[in-house]
């Protein structure tokens, strides 16, 4: 028996909706149902009452339920007693990243805090969007880091998790220099020349903003799939290897683009391109669940930072609009 079950099993308790519930614990609603089937073959009794709708418990799913608040407590309890018992020096922030902004964002980030915050005793947990996202859901992180557009959402529910927005990134086309510094490879490409193309997996996120940006641009773009990966890393080796064009995050290539080892391929065209939120998230602290001190700290001083960066740029805007002359 799986501890998600029981938390699968608990949310469908209280939302009375397979399908409601499936998009909370971001799984879909085949592998939701197969879960809940799972728990009831662990336990030999029929927990849902599948002939009515709403979806409602049988009577021994209403026992049940009881049960299996009391297990959830009594892990969260066992795991906040461990630790408890670790020396409050080496009190440890666990973080669950997508890769490339394990590569790209976390390192300066931390030393950023190190002068602002202090130096903090972190563990990273560097996966994928989806797994980064499960983590967070299945408890097994304090904080989840990871990129969030408005047609690629991060679902997570917003009465049960606090989020922060800690800056922005753009997603866009890079190929390697020629002797002149100019890129190799530029778009659009044409019809009878596609260009070659260093593709991300479907699975990707970034694959999917790459998506998004080919399906909506209005000036089409001509390329032919050389490689795939899941990587970005790897996808940008592979451009300074001269295989190809790759969209890839600009903080990935700071240095590259520095050294004149990659440059931009999509000629300044904003229709190329696409912002990325980073987003910061935790699940937010209850009776039952309070979380780690260190981490409400740390959470705190984000907190205010962000609002003093949003009361700077109100200024910012209203001291630039004062020196507007009127009916200009």
């Amino acid at each position: 028996m799986e501890t998600k079950w029981l938390e699968d099993f608990i949310s469908l308790a209280e939302t009375h909706s397979f399908s409601r519930s499936a998009e909370l614990r971001h799984v879909t609603q085949p592998a939701f149902s197969r879960r809940i089937q799972s728990l009831e073959a662990w336990l030999g009794a029929d927990l849902i009452d599948r002939t009515s709708y709403p979806t409602c418990l049988t009577e021994a799913g209403e026992v049940f339920y009881e049960q299996a608040q009391e297990m959830l407590g009594q892990i969260d309890r066992a795991r906040a007693l461990t630790r408890g018992k670790r020396p409050a020096t080496h009190a440890t922030i666990d973080f669950a990243v997508p890769h490339t902004l394990s590569l790209t964002y976390i390192p300066k980030w931390l030393t950023a805090l190190d002068s602002g915050f202090g130096r903090l005793h972190t563990r990273l947990l560097a996966l994928n969007v989806h797994d980064a996202v499960m983590t967070m859901v299945e408890g097994g992180c304090d904080l989840l880091l990871c990129y969030h557009h408005p047609r690629q959402p991060v679902q997570l529910d917003a009465s049960r998790y606090d989020m922060l927005v800690l800056g922005t990134e753009t997603l866009r086309a890079y190929a390697r220099c020629d002797r002149s510094g100019k890129p190799e490879f530029e778009l659009p490409g044409t019809p009878d020349t596609p260009l070659p193309f260093l593709s991300y997996t479907s699975n990707a996120y970034l694959g999917r903003m790459v998506e998004l940006i080919l399906t909506e641009a209005r000036h089409p773009l001509f390329l032919e799939k050389r490689y795939e990966t899941d990587m970005a890393e790897g996808l940008k080796m592979m451009a300074l290897e001269g295989h190809g064009i790759v969209f890839l995050p600009d903080s990935a290539v700071v240095r590259e683009v520095k050294q004149k080892a990659l440059a931009r391929a999509d000629q300044d065209d904003p229709d190329w391109q696409v912002q990325m939120e980073i987003r910061l998230y935790r699940e937010r602290p209850s009776t039952q669940r309070p979380g780690k001190p260190g981490v409400e700290r740390l959470w705190n001083f984000l907190l205010r930072q962000s609002q003093e960066g949003a009361k700077a740029g109100i200024r910012k805007r209203a001291s630039a609009r004062s020196k507007v002359a009127p009916g200009s």
